[in-house]
């Protein structure tokens, strides 16, 4: 079996393949987010950090254990008793976006992060802020994000809490008093669109930290700082910088060969914007890479070739930042299939034999078992329904493609989507019963080298794409897989395709949110629905176990956001609830949920402006609208989690042009892109808009004509 796998030109694409992501992010919010106060007559203490796996009741690392096994071995809550499970605090974390932390819990301190990589501590048994930091991100830095202003958490080590900011900085705080110790920049140009939205990793005194950005044509790297003073110890690039050189390491010479020479390296992807795990028998740090930028392969690199380390699982030397070994999951990648997606490590045994193995669900839809020491390939199956290669051959290590994803010349329906059959969330693995538990979906992406397909495929022109493919409904899971025979155990369908991370527990039971705002703990064994807890609001982070003084608690963060697709059907939580952020811990005999104020309901359409826009300008509108509003104000008949721009007052109509070129609100976060757009193309977009209300509101009001 193998142990590896070996423009400028393009601006318009480039600018494509921004607008096939940013179809779902939430980069613009035009409404204040609450204030928490800080209760200051709480004092932490002092209280000791450990750096090891074995704290038995603490939840110390992002994956609890440098393994990324999301297992606790506490089971006072099991399946005899969770029906008792109840709210024992929450906690408003000042946000009315997406909430995707990890909370980490020693000595009875728990520290989170929330949305504009805002910090907290908090005592983990009454909920109480002990102290909070924020880093004072500037709003517009949201333009520069694909998949909202998240935060996936903190890492604590040596009495300091370190994390990454929106913009790029990684700082690291005293876990005392939240004071800053040390703060440094990790972006090469603070010019081009990078971003930290992942949580950093420590293994002694190195802070491990990657960057977003892939979607902005930036080059992807991972770097090793001084957990003592921020001093950078060593980065490694993904991707070359040119494929004659010169070279930053051998890693990128090797590299540099499965480009094409046609390839305009201007940035290229790849970015490493979360998963990574830690092996400290072998010491080796595994690290995921992200998609290629832009997308199509056809435009990146012409004459084909691999385009290492895009889409790829990397093992590195942690002391040096060398390449000992590397697993391209898709090579060529060019759907967004990025492999950053959670990695799990464990010892299993295969066909007689323990073998430590590294796990993955990536995008593109196969789940992988490969060995940890050397990279080969031990098993791939897909999880979900994939039409875009039949499977993975076990000689080469590489996908076997269908042709029925290759759109250089004609438009495809591809499974999976461009959002992953498995996506950032993490999973859990359990000791217990040899399952590894994860959200996953079924859903096609329509692959498209025009401008504006993205949004604008009808049902009858997706049924000609689809042909004689039997597709699925759309739909999302809790799928409970086997790694060792490769198989699905059992699975739970859920209306939404965004929904939780997911914890298993030695009381045999997994509990994650979904979408629809339910945290649900089912049997790990049966998959049986053991106890639903409605919180009011969508829950797309992982839950967490920990214990304080005997009593065991479960923690998750409650907030819907990051690239959430304007997917509403099964989101019974955002369309009734006010996405109003929460830290929510639950123990043995605890209270009632506290409901999220309800939305009001939206009415009538007011009657808009009339505009003396011609046909071709209200067309030229609606491109541009397609490729840089609709992500978050909605398309077409999709309902938005921010403001529906078809409502806009007449005073935001008067406002319109100052709002997007002159950046009035960008302190709310809706960002200037006067960058992008002239006063003609917002002209147009506002006519566009304007067109949209009129027809939008002939269901509810008479409009005359203008």
């Amino acid at each position: 079996m193998p142990t590896s796998q070996q423009n400028d030109t393009a601006g318009s694409l480039r600018a494509v393949v921004i607008a096939m992501v940013c179809f779902a992010v939430l980069i613009s919010c035009t409404v204040n987010e609450p204030e928490v106060a800080i209760d200051t007559s709480v004092n932490i203490g002092e209280h000791s950090i450990p750096d090891s796996d074995n704290t038995f009741g603490d939840w110390p690392k992002h994956g609890r254990n440098h393994f990324e096994q999301r297992f606790s071995p506490l089971s006072a809550i099991n399946k005899n008793t969770v029906e008792r499970l109840g709210l024992a605090w929450e906690h408003n974390m000042a946000s009315l976006r997406g909430l995707e932390a990890t909370p980490i819990v020693i000595d009875g301190v728990m520290y989170v992060t929330s949305t504009w990589s805002r910090v907290s501590a908090l005592n983990a048994k009454t909920g109480k802020l002990l102290w909070a930091y924020d880093p004072q991100v500037p709003r517009a830095w949201a333009g520069k994000v694909c998949c909202d202003v998240v935060n996936r958490g903190v890492a604590v080590a040596a009495g300091k809490v370190v994390f990454g900011s929106l913009d790029g900085r990684l700082i690291a705080l005293n876990a005392n008093d939240g004071s800053v110790l040390w703060e440094v920049d990790t972006l090469p140009d603070r010019e081009q669109w990078y971003s930290i939205t992942g949580a950093p990793r420590i293994v002694g005194n190195r802070v491990f930290i990657g960057n977003g950005g892939a979607e902005y044509s930036v080059r992807g790297y991972v770097s090793a700082y001084d957990l003592n003073n921020g001093d950078l110890l060593w980065r490694f690039y993904t991707v070359p910088n040119s494929v004659d050189g010169p070279f930053d390491s051998a890693a990128m010479e090797t590299a540099a060969k499965t480009w094409s020479k046609s390839s305009a390296l201007d940035g290229a992807g790849g970015t490493v914007w979360d998963s990574m795990a830690y092996d400290p028998a072998l010491d080796l740090l595994y690290v995921g890479t992200g998609n290629g930028s832009p997308w199509p392969k056809y435009t990146r690199s012409p004459g084909g070739g691999d385009n290492l380390y895009l889409a790829s699982i990397l093992a590195l030397d942690p002391a040096s930042g060398e390449l000992v070994w590397h697993y391209q999951t898709t090579p060529g990648e060019t759907w967004d299939f990025t492999a950053t997606q959670h990695m799990v490590l464990a010892d299993l045994d295969i066909q007689g034999q323990t073998r430590k193995v590294l796990m993955q669900a990536p995008k593109n839809g196969f789940f992988y078992v490969l060995d940890r020491q050397t990279g080969g390939l031990l098993s791939a199956q897909n999880y979900v329904y994939v039409n875009w290669a039949s499977h993975i051959d076990m000689n080469t290590g590489r996908p076997v493609e269908t042709g029925l994803a290759d759109y250089e010349k004609q438009d495809r329906y591809v499974f999976p989507s461009a959002a992953g059959g498995h996506n950032w969330q993490p999973m859990s693995f359990s000791p217990d019963t040899g399952l590894v538990y994860f959200t996953a979906r079924d859903i096609g992406w329509v692959h498209s080298m025009a401008e504006d397909k993205w949004f604008t495929y009808g049902a009858d022109n997706l049924e000609a794409l689809i042909g004689e493919q039997s597709v699925p409904e759309t739909s999302g899971y809790l799928k409970a897989w086997n790694p060792v025979e490769q198989r699905l155990e059992w699975e739970i369908a859920i209306p939404n395709i965004w929904n939780g991370g997911v914890l298993s527990t030695r009381g045999g039971i997994v509990a994650f949110g979904t979408a629809m705002g339910d945290l649900q703990l089912v049997d790990a064994s049966s998959g049986s629905l053991l106890k639903t807890i409605n919180t009011g609001t969508g829950i797309i982070a992982p839950p967490i176990s920990y214990l304080i003084d005997g009593e065991q608690y479960i923690a998750v963060l409650a907030g819907w956001g990051g690239p959430a697709f304007n997917t509403l059907q099964g989101n019974e939580a955002l369309l009734e609830y006010e996405n109003r952020g929460r830290l929510m811990v639950f123990k043995l005999d605890g209270g009632p949920v506290s409901l999220p104020l309800t939305r009001e309901p939206p009415g009538a359409f007011p009657k808009p402006p009339v505009s003396s826009a011609s046909a071709e300008q209200i067309e030229r509108g609606r491109q541009l609208y397609v490729l840089h509003c609709g992500a978050c104000h909605g398309v077409y008949d999709s309902i938005p989690m921010l403001p529906d721009l078809r409502r806009m007052t007449e005073a935001t109509h008067q406002l319109f042009e100052r709002i997007v070129l002159g950046g009035i609100y960008e302190a709310k976060g809706m960002p200037s892109f006067a960058d992008a757009l002239s006063s003609e193309d917002t002209f147009a977009i506002r006519a566009h808009i304007i067109d949209r209300a009129r027809k939008a509101g002939r269901l509810t009001v008479e409009l005359p004509e203008p």
